[in-house]
């Protein structure tokens, strides 16, 4: 059985992986409308995210406003989808034990 990976297991970084499977890009503004962060929260989930090699972070500029964007890596999809299984596998153990 695999073992869960704990960056991903954290409610909050679950969730910003999620939707990022979902779209190109999404930016810092819809995640704190959409998860209903603090800045400083969100940036710490997607700090620790970013670190893993997981998320990729892109800042620029919109006239002198910052404007930060966040994107799934390839690294991020498949330990997403290996997060997916090992939870999968937990789910069956505990099925095959339920019956037995």
């Amino acid at each position: 059985m695999n073992d869960i990976d704990r960056v991903i297991h954290e409610p909050v970084r679950l969730r910003i992986l999620t939707v990022l499977t979902g779209v190109d890009l999404a930016d810092f503004n819809f995640f704190l409308a959409t998860l209903g962060l603090s800045r400083g929260n969100l940036s710490s989930h997607v700090d620790k995210l970013q670190r893993a090699g997981y998320v990729d972070v892109r800042k620029s500029f919109n006239g002198k406003l910052p404007h930060t964007d966040y994107q799934i890596t390839e690294n991020g999809r498949k330990a997403l989808a290996d997060y997916w299984q090992a939870l999968d596998q937990i789910r069956a153990a505990s099925h095959d034990n339920g019956s037995a």
